[in-house]
Formats: structure tokens, sequence, C-alpha cells
């Protein structure tokens, strides 16, 4: 894995910790992690996440979140990369596990889930599905 892919690695970071049953997880900050983190948060996939400034790149701190002791973050992948990025208009992103799990799309509107994207009707790329 290339480390120019910061998404790819933030959710290995995330998928790895989850797995081995850490509390927390972190990694260097940016712009879209921190919105990849506020929909994992909003879709209750995590406790809790911070930026932790410190006058450089700055690094997220995420509070995993477990249901009877298993991660409540079963899967994480990653679907557009630099290599090989991944369009779709708003009707035809596809479902995660029937609708179980969640895509998060870029749009021209910011990051967002499948549903939101097809509520507001518009597409994007989709960067991973969370499960």
């Amino acid at each position: 894995m290339s480390m120019n892919d910061s998404v790819s690695d933030m959710l290995t970071r995330i998928r790895n910790a989850a797995q081995a049953g850490h509390k927390t997880v972190s990694f260097p900050a940016s712009k879209l992690k921190q919105e990849l983190c506020r929909i994992l948060f909003e879709e209750k996939y995590i406790r809790k996440y911070v930026v932790i400034e410190d006058n450089r790149q700055g690094e997220i701190k995420v509070l995993l979140k477990y249901k009877n002791g298993a991660p409540v973050i079963s899967g994480l992948r990653r679907i557009s990369r630099p290599g090989l990025r991944v369009y779709c208009k708003a009707n035809t992103i596809p479902r995660v596990l029937s609708g179980l799990g969640i895509s998060i799309v870029s749009t021209p509107r910011g990051l967002m889930t499948d549903r939101e994207s097809a509520k507001q009707n518009i597409g994007g790329e989709i960067l991973c599905q969370v499960w």
C-alpha cells in the first residue's frame, strides 16, 4: 500500500484496532478524514473522535465502539482509490449489506452517506463502505 492514500491508511488503522479490541486509534489529521470521522460518528459506528492540534498536521483520535464485546464496525472497505476512482450517479450507488451498512460518498456538497446522497439526488465518488 502506498502512503499517498491516507484514507486507506486511516481505514486500515481503524479496522486493525477494532479487531484487536483497542479502545482508541489515532492517525494524522486531514479535512477529509475529519469528515469521514464525522459520518462514522453520526452513523453511530464510533463513540467519539477528537482532533488534536499540534501546530503541524494534527492528529485525529477515535474512540472505538463495541457492542457486547464485539466491534460495531465489522468491516471497512476502500472503494475508490488514487489508482482507480469509482464514481456513481445518485441512483446507482450500490447498497451495502442490503442497507445494513453505508457507503460514504464524496459529492460536490461534501461527504455524505449513500442514503443522504440518494435523498439529495447527487452522485459522486464512493470513498468507502462500512458495515
